[in-house]
Parts: structure tokens; C-alpha cells; sequence
């Protein structure tokens, strides 16, 4: 069995104040989820929310990780300093990351690497353009991703994957329950193709675009599809519980 984990991406948004009282907000509406429920926060607020979230389901995660254990490498955060912390999760290869930072396929690898090598669980990223999608590229995309992405790794089951169809991200497009699924379901059996016998069966695959309050439960009804990495839906308290809480 895969259990179901819904984590929300805030992004570049809220202050260290503005996130301890958002998931002390969250605590009490998401007591009895059935899923695993992860917020990702800024590097900044960590300390603040690690503190709000005590003693609720609810587990802490970062945006982003470097590769190298130390060193001249000003702006990053290592996987040590994130564990000390508490961080269980992290987010990596986020397409925003790719486009604007100048993330690549080696990148994320290192980086994935580097967040198992300390214990931390990553939320890996991986998906395709619109262009892309409309040119019939998508598998194409996805295989050179799988191909790169993963290089390296023993035990799939250690890892999540977020499929974002970079497309429906912050557009308020969204791919169909069976588009998300298909996808997903391609994704997973190329997976154990190229990573045969490394526990790849017990991978989590999230859906990562734009899923909200409205389609989170269509979303999840699906077979392939094992939870969602939650953007702007992940903002406000009772927006986030309602996706957590899809099956009630």
C-alpha cells in the first residue's frame, strides 16, 4: 500500500509569524487525515512553524536543497542544516527552480542524493511544458527526466515524485483526472523499466498542477495518483484541510 501525502508548497509567501499562525489554523482541521500532510515552507520560517506544528500530524518541509555538505556556496542551505532543524521533506527540481534558477536534470540529482545521504525524503519534480505537451513531447520529456533525474538511488521508496505539468501551474488549467492519471501511470511503469528492483513499486507519485478544494477528491479517486504538491491552495487554512481531507 502507498499511503496518500498532500504537501503544500508555499512558495515565496509568508513571513515566519504569518506561517506559524496559518498551521496552527491547519492543526486542529486536519487532526484525523488519513494521509500524510507536509508543509513546505520558506528557509526562514522553519523554526517558527517546526514550533507551531508540535504535536500534530502535520510534518515540516523545505523548498529547496544544496548538494555539497559545506562550502563557498553563499544563498544555500545544506541537507545538515535542514535535518538539525527538523526538515523532513524537501521539495526539489520545482519547475519554478528549473526556469528562473537555472536548475537542470545534474542538479536535481545531486541534490536528491544529497537529501537521502542525510535522511531527508524528497519530493522530486518532473513534467513537461505546454509546448511540449501540445507538440506530442511529453513521454519524450518524462524519459529523459526519469533517465537523469534518478541516477544513483537504491530505494525508490524513500523518494516521492511530484508530477507537474508545468502548464497547468499557476494557470488555473488543470489536466483532466484521466490525463493526471494516464500520465502518472506512464511515469510509474517507466520507472520500474529503468530502476527495476529498487523498491520502485512503493514510490509515491503526487499530482502537482493546480490541484484545489474542487478537484482534489476526482484527483484522488484516481489508481496511479498518490497525493498532490499544493500551491496556492495550501495558503489559506480551511482551503488546505478541505484538500487533505478529499475522502470525507
Amino acid at each position: 500500500m502507498r499511503k496518500p501525502i498532500i504537501a503544500g508548497n508555499w512558495k515565496m509567501n509568508n513571513t515566519a509569524s504569518e506561517g506559524a499562525e496559518l498551521v496552527k489554523a491547519l492543526k486542529p482541521l486536519v487532526k484525523d487525515a488519513k494521509c500524510e500532510v507536509v508543509v513546505c515552507v520558506p528557509f526562514i520560517d522553519i523554526p517558527a512553524v517546526k514550533k507551531a506544528i508540535h504535536g500534530s500530524k502535520i510534518r515540516l518541509g523545505a523548498q529547496n536543497v544544496h548538494f555539497a555538505e559545506k562550502g563557498a556556496y553563499t544563498g544555500e542551505i545544506s541537507a545538515a542544516m535542514l535535518k538539525e532543524y527538523g526538515v523532513q521533506y524537501v521539495i526539489i527540481g520545482h519547475s519554478e527552480r528549473r526556469a528562473y534558477f537555472g536548475e537542470t536534470d545534474e542538479t536535481v540529482n545531486k541534490r536528491t542524493l544529497a537529501a537521502l545521504a542525510a535522511g531527508l525524503t524528497p519530493i522530486v519534480c518532473i513534467g513537461e511544458s505546454l509546448e511540449e505537451r501540445e507538440g506530442g513531447l511529453t513521454e519524450k520529456v518524462l524519459d529523459k527526466q526519469i533517465a537523469a533525474d534518478f541516477q544513483g538511488i537504491e530505494d525508490f521508496s524513500k523518494i516521492v515524485i511530484a508530477y507537474e505539468p508545468i502548464w497547468a501551474i499557476g494557470t488555473g488549467r488543470t489536466a483532466t483526472d484521466e490525463q493526471a492519471n494516464e500520465t502518472i501511470g506512464y511515469i510509474r511503469k517507466r520507472m520500474k523499466k529503468v530502476y527495476a528492483g529498487k523498491n520502485v513499486g512503493r514510490m509515491r507519485i503526487q499530482y502537482g498542477g493546480s490541484m484545489n478544494a474542487k478537484n482534489a477528491a476526482g484527483l484522488m479517486a484516481q489508481p496511479e495518483i498518490d497525493g498532490g504538491l499544493i500551491g496556492g491552495a495550501s495558503l489559506k487554512a480551511e482551503e488546505f484541510a478541505k484538500v487533505v481531507n478529499y475522502n470525507k
